[in-house]
């Protein structure tokens, strides 16, 4: 395929980034899907889907925390699980980011969403919430390259519930609120007055419009990056009135649709602006589609909301970390195409200093592989792409090298069966090799038939991990190598 002419020199750069959405949530990824949704089915149609995205982990906070520097949260202290509202910072300072890259080449930048990434608050007590609301808290997006921050500290289901203003809270709380039942399900502590998490998305999508519109009318033409973190389809599943009942499945659908919903008010938004030919939209999802938003009530519907893949967000199967991926860039990124060529989210950083003609130092984006010849249309990319790690719940590792993939885990690593805990009573093996060419489901175990693949990968990840990186360059240390009980498996490849 032809590949079209490289385009301006410094776009615009919306990402927007779903919560908890599964691959088979958005119908353009999954034609037997309970409900459309148009927004993205029209993104897709004109830009280009990739059917083999990945998150760096099957969660959602060592999934943002490599989006934003190009490197896998495995290799700070976060070994398994996620941040809370109250959790200390997570980049390391100093860290580059995309936002701090773009910066040095003249672009202005801002977050608006879920931040949960920790942050430095002003300790009052002991009590993981005795904090001082009134006094600025830093570690957060300012701190990491972002001009502008409007948005919540961790997920929408995780006190606080208060919003920021760059480094502040807008309006300090003084009362707590209890936990909420299914299908809303937050989690009980200090709210501010007035903050509503059924407003949460509908602030998101004017804030985003605002802020396109705004930088239109920038008369010195400042590119811009504009990152909108969503809160949903996550917990608390809460659409608001005008959506209840949209998608005619259950209340998850219509959050869906609201999701979806907001990316078109952003396209729209860019269109109307006149920014459409330089602007790329990148549309994807933190991790697989969660148990919370009713699995079996869905496929009562006949919908498979991990598009047949196996396993669900927390998992280190398919569906814990295959997502959904849409680029769009008129004139740039060819209209109606699909990549089958494995991608990551962590390639942003290293995507945008291929865009810049800025190569990434040595301690920066170790596990970021620049993916711009696929933007443009490439049906293959320039070199081969390095092993990729992925990364479950439990902290467990698995590595992919083209149609093979090998888990360094007896089971799903995560909240699905088998459980190594819940399913005690079966005999699993501590390996499992899969050929996703051959069975994309995941069900067939090949260690005993291919024990030299097995070898070969678990002594490459070995490597990833020992290096640093697992691009090419110079070693680099890993920030925390401490409490990593899922090494263990080491030893069977020394």
């Amino acid at each position: 395929m032809s590949i079209p002419p490289a385009g301006p020199v410094r776009p615009n750069i919306i990402y927007i980034l779903a919560d908890d959405m599964g691959l088979g949530d958005a119908s353009c990824f999954n034609p037997a899907s309970a409900w459309t949704t148009p927004c993205l089915d029209r993104m897709a149609a004109e830009g280009r889907r990739f059917t083999d995205a990945h998150s760096a982990s099957a969660l959602c906070t060592p999934s943002r925390y490599a989006l934003l520097t190009g490197r896998y949260a495995w290799r700070t202290r976060l070994k398994r699980g996620v941040l809370r509202g109250y959790s200390e910072p997570l980049i390391e300072p100093g860290r580059l980011t995309v936002p701090g890259l773009l910066r040095r080449h003249g672009y202005t930048s801002a977050m608006f969403g879920k931040w949960h990434l920790g942050l430095d608050w002003v300790r009052t007590g002991s009590g993981i919430d005795e904090v001082d609301f009134a006094q600025p808290v830093g570690g957060g997006p300012n701190a990491h390259g972002f001009d502008r921050f409007h948005g919540i500290s961790a997920s929408l289901d995780m006190p606080p519930y208060v919003y920021f203003d760059n480094d502040r809270i807008e309006s300090v709380p003084t009362a707590t609120i209890g936990d909420s039942p299914k299908p809303k399900m937050w989690r009980a502590g200090w709210i501010s007055d007035g903050f509503e998490h059924e407003n949460v998305l509908p602030d998101l999508a004017r804030r985003s419009v605002d802020y396109i519109n705004e930088r239109a009318a920038d008369p010195a033409g400042q590119p811009f990056f504009l990152y909108v973190a969503l809160a949903s389809p996550h917990t608390p599943i809460v659409p608001t009135p005008e959506f209840l009942g949209r998608s005619r499945t259950t209340v998850y659908g219509d959050f869906v649709l609201q999701t979806d919903d907001l990316v078109g008010r952003i396209i729209a938004a860019v269109q109307a602006a006149g920014l459409d030919e330089n602007t790329l939209i990148i549309f994807t999802a933190d991790n697989g589609v969660a148990p919370a938003a009713n699995l079996p009530e869905l496929r009562s519907f006949k919908h498979d909301a991990s598009a047949g893949f196996r396993g669900h967000k927390a998992d280190i199967y398919e569906g814990g970390h295959r997502i959904p991926f849409i680029a769009r860039w008129p004139g740039v990124i060819p209209a109606g195409g699909t990549c089958a060529e494995p991608i990551a989210q962590a390639d942003l950083l290293a995507t945008c200093a291929e865009l810049l003609d800025d190569p990434l130092p040595a301690d920066a984006g170790e596990d970021s592989v620049g993916i711009l010849d696929l933007l443009r249309g490439a049906d293959t990319p320039a070199a081969p792409r390095p092993p990729m790690v992925h990364h479950s719940e439990n902290g467990s590792f698995a590595i992919r090298e083209g149609r093979w993939k090998l888990c360094l885990c007896p089971g799903s690593g995560g909240w699905s069966y088998p459980h190594p805990e819940r399913d005690a009573h079966l005999v699993l093996p501590p390996f499992q090799l899969f050929d996703l060419a051959a069975d994309p489901a995941e069900q067939t175990n090949l260690c005993d038939r291919h024990p030299d693949i097995v070898q070969r990968l678990g002594r490459r990840l070995v490597d990833i991990i020992a290096q640093g990186r697992s691009t090419p360059g110079a070693p680099q240390p890993n920030t925390s190598e401490a409490d990593w009980p899922q090494l263990a498996w080491r030893d069977a490849f020394a």
